[in-house]
């Protein structure tokens, strides 16, 4: 029998995937539990794609990506957050945002080099560190500072050996956004450290009290980061797996050299529909942002009315409610829910330690399916022995 590598036998198969498969098996129930918007990708988006499908245009791109899409993409950049990048050579197309974690991780880091991931983080974070033979330092954030990383918890955690930071704000799975003055403070650290930053704003686009701000547009900051975008979420184009990395010129070439080797383009119809995407269908995001809101708030108060209490997220599409008032682990809430109430969330340990008593939910689900999701929570939660009141 073919021996499997001693470091892939030792990483944990995704708490959020493993969760959803089980959920599958169970039938009626109702899943909070993927990420995924439940909108279609908007009609011009597809249009394009179909365009250029009937057109024959499905060979190979540069390796980098179609330069119209990377010139799309620059343009959006700037307009949105500020941000100046060469499309010839500061950016990169990758298969969704996933694969340029991967390609930050192994550009960057060495064996034995630690890369502090706060936590509850996303669960891709600390395996890829991994397996580019780095070490994932961990930072618990807490929910009294609703789930920031403070200048404090960054300088404790900072050693010699400290490569790179990967940053993730607005947060899975907390739904936690960085304020300007937050981000500021973590800049005044990281900018004469020789310390990268992986900034990972897959969800920029999805904020409800104000913009976006990157940790790239501060002073010294565009230097020594990479900043991680893409389609699936705010453009509704999860299965379309279209990414991209910006930043400095040598580390985007380190990365593409990766990518060269073992992606080799990202899809080509999908560049195509990213394209149209990012000139056309603002307008579309924009109302699926208002409509994220207004689930947000049903969620929140919803969950704060059983008698679980959240902070307010203001960011992303995901709340993650407190068990402290029910008595249960994070993992036995959630078997428990989806066995006999048939509501499907995620542990929050699937996020790291720190995620040990809460449960993240999605709220990426029409709010027909959000209230009756509520209703059984409810009643669920007020049968256990430690009634939430």
């Amino acid at each position: 029998m073919p021996k499997i590598s001693e470091q892939v036998r030792a990483l944990p198969f995704s708490g959020i995937r493993k969760f959803f498969d089980v959920a599958n098996e169970v039938p009626g129930v109702i899943s909070l539990g993927v990420g995924e918007p439940d909108y279609l990708t908007p009609w011009s988006a597809r249009e394009a794609a179909i365009y250029n499908l009937e057109h024959g245009r499905t060979v190979y791109s540069s390796n980098a990506g179609l330069p119209e899409l990377r010139k799309e993409i620059s343009k959006y950049l700037e307009r949105s957050f500020g941000l100046s990048y060469d499309p010839a050579d500061q950016i990169l197309v990758t298969v969704g945002a996933s694969e340029g974690i991967d390609l930050a991780m192994r550009a960057l880091i060495d064996p034995g080099d630690e890369v502090l991931v706060h936590e509850p983080c996303y669960v891709s974070y600390k395996p890829c560190v991994a397996l580019a033979g780095g070490v994932p330092v961990p930072i618990a954030t807490k929910a009294g500072s609703d789930f920031r990383l403070t200048p404090e918890e960054l300088l404790a955690a900072i050693t010699p050996k400290t490569r790179a930071l990967i940053l993730s704000y607005p947060n899975n799975p907390t739904g936690a956004v960085m304020r300007a003055p937050d981000l500021a403070k973590l800049a005044d650290i990281l900018r004469d450290r020789d310390i990268a930053v992986v900034s990972d704003e897959i969800y920029a686009e999805l904020t409800y009290s104000g913009r976006h701000v990157s940790i790239a547009s501060f002073p010294g900051m565009a230097e020594k980061t990479v900043v991680l975008n893409g389609f699936s979420k705010a453009s509704a184009m999860t299965g379309w797996r279209l990414g991209y990395a910006a930043g400095p010129k040598d580390i985007v070439s380190a990365m593409l050299k990766v990518h060269q080797y073992t992606i080799m383009c990202a899809p080509t119809t999908s560049q195509y529909a990213g394209i149209e995407a990012l000139r056309s269908c603002g307008g579309a995001v924009a109302a699926m942002r208002e409509d994220y809101d207004a689930r947000r708030r049903v969620v929140l108060n919803g969950f704060r009315e059983i008698g679980l209490p959240a902070f307010e997220p203001l960011g992303a599409f995901y709340i993650f409610p407190s068990l402290s008032a029910t008595g249960l682990s994070s993992e036995e809430f959630s078997n428990r829910l989806l066995f006999e109430s048939k509501v499907a969330v995620v542990p929050g340990t699937a996020f790291g330690g720190s995620g040990e008593g809460f449960i993240r939910c999605s709220y990426a689900y029409s709010i027909d399916s959000l209230k009756a999701a509520l209703e059984r929570i409810g009643d669920f939660a007020r049968k256990l022995p430690n009634r939430c009141e």
